[in-house]
């Protein structure tokens, strides 16, 4: 009696919290740290449909009719339709350089242009390829928060042009929306580029903005990639995860014609919102070989009915405008979720699939997403993965290798840094790379 009352009092102030305005809430402050005010839930059987009510007992019969369902309802119900491959696109050299990276890499910036019925739009990757590994090479992609300016230090990085998210300085009082020369290298610990080609994979990066701009408070769509479908085509408008994740695949297209690369071991991953996108590019896009989700918290790896931290109620009051509007119905109700994360994990099954966390990033619910993995190897032991995760796997400093699967939750806060690609580098290289006998 006293959990429910503890929990439906949550439910009141985060209903409270919504009808505020967004930038006068401390949302962080709403969240559940509890483990004992967790309410009961119980955790759909990834093995089954979710609408059929099907069993699967084999490998074919879950990718036959269990994973199509799931995919049908996570886009219909919670991050919305994944759009089409546009009518045209082309792949514009824009920069070249044998030379980069004082030597050790191929840098070549590229322009994605997109055209369908409804105009077009254009996006900036910066690639760069290992000089002296032997080709093809494995590749990495990954979203950035910040431009691609902001990845490396090299002055030859085209500043990028559109609006930009939370641009600021100790001397400026107020938030620009421009990309500056003096923040080239910024981001530069979150990629550690130079490492990446060091052991031997090219690396790939946008803009997330570039995609579908993640603007404070309004919707982005009318200057996203949604600009380029005729609206009736029933893509005119949409989500922004969705349109990420949709970028991502635009970014393996590109990656397809560069004779450097081997198209077979294509890894995506991301940081928070977009390590999120990354899990739910790989559930999407069986392309991609590999998917590395780093502290994607809520809506990415961590169970949602766990009520821990962010929630559905907290994500989606916040931001409107990152999913379906369907998903605002289980606001406050996310017990009542017909899907959860582990089932989207799941349909990564049998590629390769390695999710991190920070212990401190309670945000991200960091037992949620080990739970995540725990759930979703039930499907990956049907595609004959041996080594699972089990719950004693779950410690701060361990870093669990199975079959197909990879975690670690390490120290430290919310972040992407040197040593989650440490980890990242160890697992991609045991699992991409032949081994020596």
């Amino acid at each position: 009696m006293k959990k429910t009352f503890c929990y439906l009092f949550f439910l009141t102030v985060c209903a409270l919290a919504f009808a505020a305005e967004p930038k006068k809430v401390n949302w962080s402050k709403l969240a559940n740290y509890d483990e004992s005010k967790i309410p009961e839930y119980t955790v759909p059987d990834a093995l089954v449909a979710p609408e059929s009510g099907f069993k699967a007992e084999t490998a074919i019969e879950w990718y036959t009719f269990v994973r199509p369902e799931i995919l049908k309802l996570m886009q219909r119900d919670q991050y919305g339709f994944m759009p089409p491959r546009p009518a045209k696109i082309n792949f514009e050299l824009r920069e070249e350089s044998d030379n980069a990276l004082g030597g050790k890499a191929i840098r070549r910036q590229i322009r994605i242009n997109l055209e369908d019925l409804g105009g077009k739009h254009h996006f900036d990757v910066l690639l760069y390829i290992p000089k002296k590994s032997p080709k093809p090479v494995p590749a990495i992609i990954g979203l950035n928060f910040g431009g691609n300016h902001t990845v490396t230090s090299e002055p030859e990085i085209f500043l990028c042009e559109k609006w930009m998210r939370n641009v600021s300085r100790p001397d400026m009082t107020s938030r620009l929306h421009k990309a500056f020369d003096w923040q080239r290298g910024k981001m530069a610990s979150r990629w550690p580029v130079d490492k990446i080609i060091e052991r031997g994979y090219a690396f790939a990066t946008v803009y997330y903005g570039d995609i579908y701009p993640d603007y404070e408070y309004e919707d982005g769509s009318p200057d996203s990639i949604y600009q380029i479908f005729s609206k009736d085509s029933g893509f005119s408008s949409g989500p922004a995860t969705i349109a990420w994740a949709w970028g991502n695949s635009r970014i393996f297209d590109c990656l397809e014609t560069q004779p450097e690369i081997d198209k077979r071991k294509v890894a995506v991953t991301g940081h928070s919102r977009l390590g999120r996108t990354a899990v739910l590019t790989g559930a999407l896009d069986t392309r991609f070989a590999a998917v590395l989700g780093n502290n994607a918290g809520e809506m990415g790896i961590a169970l949602s009915r766990r009520v821990y931290g962010e929630t559905v109620g907290l994500i989606t009051g916040q931001f409107p405008y990152w999913f379906s509007p369907n998903l605002n119905k289980y606001a406050g109700k996310e017990t009542e979720l017909p899907l959860d994360r582990h089932q989207l994990a799941a349909c990564i099954a049998p590629r390769l699939l390695y999710v991190a966390i920070a212990e401190g990033d309670k945000w991200g619910d960091p037992k949620g997403e080990f739970l995540g993995v725990y759930e979703a190897s039930k499907v990956y032991k049907l595609f004959g993965s041996k080594k699972i995760p089990a719950m004693e796997d779950f410690k701060v400093g361990k870093q669990f290798i199975g079959d197909g699967m990879g975690f670690h939750v390490r120290e430290g806060p919310h972040d992407m840094n040197h040593t989650d690609w440490g980890y990242y580098l160890d697992y991609l290289d045991a699992n991409f790379k032949p081994r020596t006998k």
